[in-house]
């Protein structure tokens, strides 16, 4: 006879998971340990570029060493088509400018067009979207034809149409921004409205929403407090991309002579639009160095977007090899050899009933 294995109450007394700290839920720091290998490689690289850029923009006047207009220095005038050197890193333009300093003011100029494009394209867009799919009917029908219609037209020559109607074609540098911004915001708001009314559509049928009508809540209530927050979650992935497709946008406009003159501020667009006849002369630096800065910068926002992208949908996130560490819980769990290794231990350990009657082979029979 076997005595019964007796276990304390406390052994099997459930262990709370230790959360992880307030400052690993963050957005960006949650996605970077969601993300593995290739993913991880792609999210730093983005963040990497993307932090380039936003302190060039932010610390631009302690980074340039002239102004973007800046002919002369200490020593005298400048010089055209200057060589990179000592004096001038990037060497100078045809119109005797620093590329350098044309380089870092050019950060600040791009940075104010994605604000003020991506800031005003959200706030209307995402509120026609909300109205849009929340009371349907013929309010819908119009703004989806509406959103079809500017949908059709090329971007760029829907921006470059909107920057001459509303500043002539060039301008100071806040006109010339604001024009950039708003021809490039005309361009984003139907994206917005599709996505967040397909958002909302899918949200107001839901039983929180129901609920919240019967006890009586208003529509202005249900709309800002239950579907908004709910159907805004995707947008953090839209606006990485089109931070960069604004970037694309404003050098085009500055490229065809459209954007913003260069007296009021520094443009790449227009840096590539007069080192078209420099390449052929062999001067190469002055089409080089603007065209690597506009590469880089919409490489490193497309990177992240498409990492968050990718971390965002749990059909294309992708997770290495083995087990491992639950990081959202704070729980560590162990190989799965281990677990396996364990049960089999506690298997050949288990007391047996000597009771038991032996077992008989199939040919044996009882005399």
């Amino acid at each position: 006879m076997t005595l019964p294995l007796s276990i304390p109450g406390d052994a099997m007394a459930p262990t709370e998971a230790p959360r992880a700290p307030r400052w690993t839920r963050l957005p960006i720091v949650s996605h970077y340990r969601q993300s593995v290998g290739l993913q991880r490689g792609m999210l730093v690289g983005g963040l990497v570029l993307t932090g380039i850029f936003l302190l060039t923009a932010l610390f631009a006047p302690l980074l340039s060493p002239y102004g973007f207009s800046q002919l002369r220095g200490d020593n005298g005038a400048f010089g055209a088509t200057q060589r990179p050197s000592s004096e001038h890193w990037l060497g100078t333009t045809q119109g005797g400018l620093d590329v350098l300093s044309r380089l870092i003011w050019g950060t600040r100029t791009a940075l104010y067009v994605i604000v003020i494009a991506v800031l005003a394209s959200i706030i209307v867009g995402v509120f026609l979207g909300l109205v849009s799919g929340y009371f349907g009917g013929w309010l819908d029908r119009v703004l989806i034809v509406i959103a079809d219609a500017v949908y059709s037209f090329p971007s760029l020559l829907l921006a470059i149409v909107l920057a001459i109607v509303i500043s002539g074609g060039q301008s100071d540098m806040w006109g010339g921004i604001f024009a950039a911004a708003l021809s490039i915001t005309v361009v984003f708001i139907p994206q917005y409205l599709r996505v967040t009314r397909a958002e909302v559509v899918r949200i107001k049928s839901e039983a929180f929403v129901e609920s919240a009508r019967v006890i009586g809540a208003s529509n202005f209530r249900i709309m800002t407090r239950h579907v908004l927050r709910n159907a805004t979650r995707t947008l953090p992935l839209i606006l990485t991309l089109n931070a960069s497709e604004a970037i694309l946008t404003l050098a085009g406009l500055g490229f065809l002579g459209f954007g913003i003159e260069p007296t009021a501020a520094a443009e790449w667009g227009y840096d590539l639009n007069k080192s078209i006849a420099d390449v052929s002369s062999g001067v190469w630096w002055t089409a080089v160095f603007p065209g690597a800065a506009i590469v880089l910068v919409v490489l490193g926002l497309t990177l992240v977007g498409e990492s968050l992208n990718d971390l965002a949908d749990p059909r294309l996130r992708k997770r290495a090899a083995g087990a491992e560490p639950v990081e959202d819980l704070g729980v560590q769990l162990p190989p799965a050899a281990d677990v396996a290794g364990k049960a089999g231990a506690k298997d050949s350990t288990a007391p047996t009933d000597s009771t038991a009657p032996p077992a008989t082979k199939s040919g044996e029979g009882e005399s």
